[in-house]
């Protein structure tokens, strides 16, 4: 016969970006262990200010919470609520409870790493560590020479191969416990008292239209994805007029869905899995290269004469920059805490290179107003966009954005969805407006720097000052 579970010490289950229950393998060892199980959130708030949660991901975790918290008390373990720093918290509720052992899952970010080193020193070897939220652990994809990677292809090729000696796909995905045994759980905090959502005015509207935060709805949008967009996915996705892309990366962000439950159900699109890769690839750089999110991984890079202009920056932030793809996207995030990858690029170059304004200044932007922030992720693309990252796009390719827009949205859907002002122009003049005949504008009801601005920068003029900067550095070239 068993131990009752008050004879028994329990075990910690610490979540943080694995808000989750299936295929959650530090939860899945907590419950193996044969202890009575306490899940525990901390909002550890001490993080650099500059990576403090945004208000984006505040209001996604949020419902993120309520959504996990439902799911654990139906299986019968609450789950408890702490706020304050993860390296006093932890130790000090296991000390509280008696915990047998504390379940974490492995972190990526630096401060969060120096966070879990600390716990570690605090508990010995009762801090449990797993991965969660990755498919490849950070050091396990090597060179030849036993050395991180710095180019993606031969780092997706390495992980491939790996895959295919270990039998074809990452691990089948673990199903969700039925029933969780319960440890008797100290107070906690109420999660309304921790402000996550916005006051007043109350900005996320159009986030609450566009997702529904948590494991569910996580499952949901993988089951569309798989039936209604994986098959036509390498055709769509780079179309931002169209829903073409899986829309999982926040649910993947927060851990409310596994890679390898991703990497089941999408098996077949190799574009697709690609993108994960990228994902496991920004992870790999930040691990070995802490300071990615702040400096240049190309040093050269440090010596760049970026601007200072806040009104320019300002301009870009709300989508008023007179460029309209790059607007749309702008107001897409603004709106919905999402934006379209490819137009991410498009409007991450155009700040970079035509505008020269600091990749950090953008970086901090999509940080706070990204439903789907993720700190390797983000840091990883703005530096490949600027030209200063590990296989990042040469400086010489700075994207035209009209051309792109033409390109990728041929029909204007997503410039007409997002900068209405503009809808009733012709498909010829719409990525341009600049361009258009007085008439044409006339007929639109388009009064440039009254309804639309005129552009920040002449595109060619931009273009042209950004590459003298780029090849005037050291050894760029």
């Amino acid at each position: 016969m068993s131990q009752p579970a008050a004879s028994r010490p329990p075990v910690i289950l610490w979540l943080r970006r694995e808000l989750r229950l299936a295929d959650n393998p530090a939860l899945a060892a907590a419950v193996a262990s044969g202890h009575p199980v306490l899940p525990v959130f901390v909002l550890d708030e001490t993080a650099p200010a500059a990576w403090a949660p945004g208000g984006a991901s505040r209001w996604w975790l949020h419902h993120s919470l309520a959504a996990l918290g439902a799911e654990l008390a139906a299986r019968g373990a609450p789950l408890l609520l702490r706020r304050g720093r993860y390296d006093q918290v932890i130790p000090a509720l296991a000390a509280e409870v008696g915990a047998a052992a504390v379940h974490a899952g492995l972190p990526t970010e630096p401060w969060a790493r120096a966070a879990l080193r600390r716990v570690h020193a605090a508990l010995g070897g009762r801090l449990r560590t797993h991965l969660t939220t990755l498919a490849f652990a950070p050091t396990e994809i090597r060179t030849q020479a036993g050395t991180p990677y710095g180019v993606y292809s031969p780092f997706a090729r390495a992980c491939l191969a790996r895959v295919a000696e270990t039998g074809g796909l990452p691990a089948p995905p673990l199903a969700a416990p039925a029933r969780l045994e319960a440890a008797p759980s100290p107070p906690g905090d109420r999660l309304a008292d921790w402000g996550l959502l916005p006051a007043r005015p109350d900005w996320a509207g159009g986030l609450r239209a566009a997702w529904m935060p948590g494991e569910a709805g996580a499952a949901a949008r993988l089951e569309r994805f798989r039936h209604a967009g994986l098959a036509q996915y390498a055709a769509r996705r780079d179309l931002p007029g169209v829903a073409g892309t899986s829309m999982l990366s926040p649910h993947l962000a927060w851990g409310e869905v596994s890679v390898s439950q991703v990497w089941h159900a999408t098996a077949g699109g190799a574009k697709f899995i690609g993108e994960l890769l990228w994902r496991e690839f920004a992870a790999h750089l930040l691990w070995h290269h802490p300071a990615l999110p702040e400096a240049p991984l190309r040093e050269a890079f440090a010596a760049m004469p970026w601007r200072d202009d806040a009104a320019d920056l300002r301009a870009w932030q709300r989508g008023r920059t007179g460029i309209p793809i790059v607007d749309a996207g702008m107001r897409q995030l603004w709106r919905t805490g999402w934006m379209h990858n490819r137009v991410r690029m498009i409007a991450a170059s155009f700040l970079v290179k035509h505008l020269m304004l600091p990749w950090q200044h953008g970086e901090a932007w999509f940080w706070d107003t990204l439903a789907d922030a993720d700190l390797a992720q983000n840091s990883a693309s703005w530096q490949w966009v600027a030209g200063s990252g590990a296989d990042a796009a040469p400086y010489f390719r700075i994207f035209n954005p009209v051309l792109q827009g033409r390109k990728f949205d041929p029909d204007g859907a997503y410039v007409r969805a997002w900068v209405p002002e503009l809808a009733r122009l012709p498909d010829r003049w719409l990525h341009a407006p600049w361009d258009a005949p007085e008439d044409v504008l006339a007929q639109a009801g388009v009064l440039l720097g009254r309804d639309y601005p005129r552009p920040l920068v002449d595109l060619a003029a931009g273009r042209q000052r950004a590459l003298d900067a780029f090849a005037a550095l050291p050894r760029v070239a």
